[in-house]
């Protein structure tokens, strides 16, 4: 009877981490169609092409380097969880409390990579080379990623100099702001896109081509992030941890709600009107301040917290225009800004220490920073990294791709 409870725990635990990991998998398809919503209709199809083709790149990058970096030993010599050819009863004997395949823990890890690299996306779009990006992602995804969440998820030593004291349920730093530093970087050796700051410095409006889509990647979003936040538990197959999963889903369901309110609040208090594109960031921005901490928190909290997230989404998006700092997507506030916030409040609203998440912050941060800066030189120097300002006038779709997403509609050479 014992090994019969012990197999179905394996069972149930294995299947509880594939379904969130379909889940966080379908967030690709949010961030394709945010991003794709929120471009101009010019550059849809590149935009498309590349979150496809990067999806594909973490994949294969974090299967062949990444994992055995972040991991030590990797996929097929792991011993977090069992290699799948392992018998349940022998991985409980061997004095573990976690039981799943770990053909299916490789699965997860796999398309949080994804999403770090999917930040970046948005934040280079309409003027970044397609090819240079992928080169870029492949190094991302095989190294640069996976070395942070070593010293992180993996409690490695930081090149055998410290350790850190830094909790982070689902990845407000680890993967979110990881994401927004790559792109930092990207973005200012890039520079804005024509036209969008005139000469005295005041930021002119590119409006999206299609705000139904990116309301619609936002709804993908929020859907996938139960996968993301919930499939974090690791386990599912005791009353404890059952109770855990059902609050993390309570709270990242009402810290999303929170962010879309106080977004959409304050957009109306500094602009005027009712900011969609505000509200679907602010959403984003409550699911990422929660995603530090969704487990311990009551569902009025998470709401507190998503929504101080919201109200900082729409401060740092303005002031990142008059620092002309160009994102069109608004993805370094949304998970850079955000998701510092939702580190600290671990602290501020919980028991980490202040000390360890600040020193944990850094870390990701200047590490992720420096070395996409490098990687993103030395693209720039080697093959370039933006293309020319007659292909950006035309629309990357036509330089990059060779067609359009809305043929029958548009002709590229006459979108302004």
């Amino acid at each position: 009877m014992e090994n019969q409870v012990i197999e179905l725990a394996y069972a149930m635990d294995t299947f509880y981490f594939l379904i969130c990991g379909a889940l966080v998998m379908w967030m690709a398809a949010g961030f394709a169609m945010l991003e794709a919503g929120l471009v101009r209709a010019k550059n849809t199809t590149e935009i498309l092409t590349k979150n496809v083709a990067l999806f594909a790149i973490a994949c294969t990058m974090y299967m062949v380097c990444g994992y055995q970096l972040m991991y030590d030993g990797g996929f097929f010599l792991s011993g977090v969880a069992g290699t799948g050819a392992e018998d349940a009863a022998a991985v409980i004997a061997s004095g573990g409390d976690t039981y799943y395949s770990g053909a299916s823990d490789f699965f997860f890890q796999v398309v949080f990579v994804a999403t770090a690299m999917s930040i970046v996306s948005g934040a280079v779009a309409e003027r970044m080379k397609l090819w240079a990006f992928l080169v870029f992602a492949v190094v991302m995804t095989g190294f640069i990623y996976p070395m942070e969440g070593s010293w992180t998820w993996n409690g490695d030593s930081v090149f055998g100099i410290y350790a850190l004291d830094y909790s982070d349920y689902a990845g407000s730093g680890i993967v979110h702001l990881a994401g927004a530093a790559a792109a930092l970087a990207g973005v200012i050796l890039l520079g804005p896109r024509k036209g969008k700051y005139t000469a005295d410095g005041s930021a002119n409006a590119i409006p999206g081509a299609n705000l139904p889509l990116a309301t619609l990647g936002m709804f993908i979003l929020w859907l996938g992030w139960f996968g993301f936040n919930g499939g974090s538990t690791l386990k599912l197959s005791d009353i404890a941890v059952a109770n855990e999963v059902a609050n993390v889903f309570m709270n990242t369901n009402a810290a999303a709600s929170g962010g879309l309110i106080a977004a959409l609040i304050v957009g109306r208090i500094m602009f005027g009107k009712a900011d969609l594109t505000m509200a679907l960031n602010g959403a984003l921005a409550g699911l990422v301040a929660i995603t530090a901490d969704p487990a311990s928190q009551s569902a009025l909290m998470s709401t507190i917290i998503g929504a101080i997230g919201g109200v900082l989404v729409v401060f740092s998006i303005v002031g990142l225009d008059k620092a002309k700092i160009d994102d069109p997507v608004g993805a370094i506030s949304v998970h850079g800004t955000v998701g510092i916030f939702g580190v600290l409040a671990v602290a501020i609203f919980g028991d980490a220490s202040f000390g360890g998440q600040i020193v944990g912050l850094l870390t990701i941060f200047v590490w992720v920073f420096v070395t996409s800066l490098i990687v993103w030189m030395i693209l720039k120097v080697t093959m370039g990294i933006r293309v020319s300002e007659e292909e950006e006038y035309e629309g990357v779709d036509l330089s990059e791709c060779g067609m359009e997403a809305y043929p029958e509609f548009i002709s590229g050479s006459s979108v302004k």
